[in-house]
């Protein structure tokens, strides 16, 4: 698919030095978009409007069946009505009208409301990037924050099924060919449009038990057919030595998401491969999958999911597996699937981590907190609490103007980040965000916008604080209703199920990072550290002079 804001043999997408507004929408797609490689405190931690209505539809079918409760799915629709208010692609007259009054009142299924909403949804899709592209082609003062237009954008292509790695060549970072905002915002809507198209997709195999069963399959290929069809496609074939395959075909928006398809296909053969007597699990696949029309072969390993608990390695704990398990251990084992198992099980172990180490039999049973969630809400503080020091250290790192100033000189002297990121938290609130100069950082065009966010947080934390914890909750509570739909409605096919896994792996990642790291330095439970982080979100820039950097420190 060719890129308007690319041309002709150009490989990335600026905006001009005049366009700092087109450059901070580029240079924060340039985060989301890649999958490993930016820090769980620069992801995309939230989905589209559009798909947040369709889960919400969906969630009045499993409270019916008992999956979801009506609390859960009542805050669920609160949240969604507030937070859609903002946005743009929503139209301004009736169709904005009509959406928030279905959204004031409960939508069980059936219901006359529910089916309303139904239509709703489908009208809102429909040019939902191409009214955001008219919001934005206005004088610049009078447009949304720049981080809320590439959130939307970015969460709505990638909720399309776009994949990241599609999205991160269409939108690579911030220098080469020169668009403005109204040409990336029309780039985008014309990807809104475009429609999904065939792919065909070889799943190649080293070893096939059973070969007779496969054999009658109309998409099986013996070995030399495969090698076959690589050929004919273009592809390299040294080194390559199937047992076999299956040419699939899928209608996708880009072949990185058709080999996700050709993915799940392996996935689903090598769990029933599990149940075998003989030759249990022997399905063994080749390193690659292989896309008709495109150059290269695709890792058959997906990019991880973001979920970093670097806590281990910085303090030297990775090894550390002698004496008795503790708590800490379990939820690591649950939560290991998070980053590259199947999504189910990656949904399911990550959220039983939560609830291990967040969850108490005195936690609310009756209110909108009831059942686990409170869990969802306690790890949220505990990240939102985190996340001021995680950009602060990063920005200390990465002020590196051409010539050594006073600031880098004070830098140098800390000797803990803690140090550093008040520093850099002080200077911010005295000279904005100009008083940091990354340019001989090579994440410079992400540290502008993220130098830009930690100074309106120091100026302000509670309101941004608040904003913040506030994604987060949201989140991590659709990570529990998804696993609710897993485990106790049997399904594996809920539509926000992708979504709700790449918003809050990284998400988990950070707060059991943050959990490990008071563990080990304190002896401190989860529900107490949850606790400090709890009672700091109400005391930061008060009385008590509790700063942003240490809202997780001990009082």
């Amino acid at each position: 698919m060719a890129n308007p804001l690319l041309g002709q043999g150009a490989g990335m997408v600026t905006a001009p030095a005049s366009d700092p507004y087109a450059r901070h929408v580029l240079a924060r797609m340039a985060d989301f978009f890649t999958d490993e490689g930016t820090p769980w405190a620069r992801r995309l931690w939230d989905i589209g409007s559009v798909l947040a209505l369709e889960e919400l539809w969906q969630a009045g079918y499993w409270q019916t069946h008992g999956v979801l409760s009506p609390a859960a799915c009542d805050w669920q629709r609160i949240q969604l009505n507030a937070l859609i208010g903002p946005d743009r692609g929503l139209g301004d007259r009736e169709l904005r009208k009509e959406l928030t009054g279905l959204l004031k009142n409960a939508l069980p299924d059936p219901s006359p409301a529910r089916r309303q909403l139904k239509e709703i949804i489908g009208h809102v899709r429909a040019g939902y990037l191409d009214r955001w592209a008219a919001a934005v082609s206005v004088p610049v003062d009078q447009r949304v924050k720049p981080e809320r237009f590439s959130r939307t954008v970015a969460s709505h292509l990638l909720d399309l099924g776009y994949s990241a790695s599609f999205l991160r060549a269409w939108a690579k970072e911030p220098y080469g060919a020169r668009a403005t905002t109204a040409e990336t915002a029309e780039s985008a809507a014309e990807l809104a449009r475009t429609p999904a198209r065939p792919y065909d997709v070889l799943v190649a195999l080293e070893k096939v038990p059973r070969r007779e069963l496969a054999e009658p399959l109309e998409n099986w290929c013996e070995k030399g057919k495969v090698v076959a069809w690589l050929r004919e496609h273009g592809h390299d074939t040294s080194g390559v030595r199937p047992g076999g395959g299956f040419v699939y075909r899928f209608k996708a928006l880009d072949p990185f998401s058709a080999a996700e398809q050709g993915r799940q296909m392996l996935e689903r053969m090598t769990a029933r491969s599990e149940f075998l007597r003989r030759d249990r699990g022997r399905v063994e696949p080749l390193p690659h999958i292989w896309v008709a029309g495109h150059p290269q072969p695709i890792p058959l390993d997906p990019p991880a999911r973001g979920a970093d608990v670097l806590t281990l390695v910085n303090e030297g704990h990775l090894y550390q597996v002698t004496g008795a398990r503790s708590r800490i251990d379990d939820a690591l084992e649950l939560a290991a699937a998070v980053n590259r198992g199947p999504m189910a099980p990656a949904v399911a172990g990550a959220w039983a981590a939560v609830e291990s180490l967040l969850s108490h039999p005195d936690d609310p049973k009756e209110n909108e907190r009831s059942g686990k969630a409170v869990a969802a809400d306690r790890m949220a503080a505990i990240i939102a609490c985190s996340w001021p020091r995680a950009e602060l250290t990063a920005l200390a790192h990465r002020h590196k103007p051409r010539a050594k100033d006073d600031l880098v000189r004070e830098i140098a002297v800390c000797t803990t980040n803690q140090e550093r990121a008040h520093l850099v938290a002080e200077v911010l609130h005295a000279r904005g965000a100009e008083a940091l100069d990354f340019t001989g950082a090579s994440t410079k065009y992400s540290d502008w916008p993220a130098a830009q966010r930690m100074a309106d947080l120091v100026r302000d934390p509670r309101p941004v604080l608040s904003d913040v914890a506030g994604a987060f909750r949201i989140a991590l509570r659709r990570l529990y209703r998804t696993r609710n739909i897993i485990l106790h409605g049997g399904a594996t096919q809920g539509v926000a199920l992708e979504a709700s896994l790449r918003t809050a792996a990284p998400l988990v990642g950070a707060g059991l990072d943050r959990i490990v790291h008071a563990a080990y330095a304190e002896g401190l439970d989860p529900l107490d550290l949850a606790a400090r982080a709890e009672v700091a979100l109400t005391l930061v820039n008060g009385e008590t002079g509790l700063s942003v950097v240490d809202l997780l420190q001990p009082a």
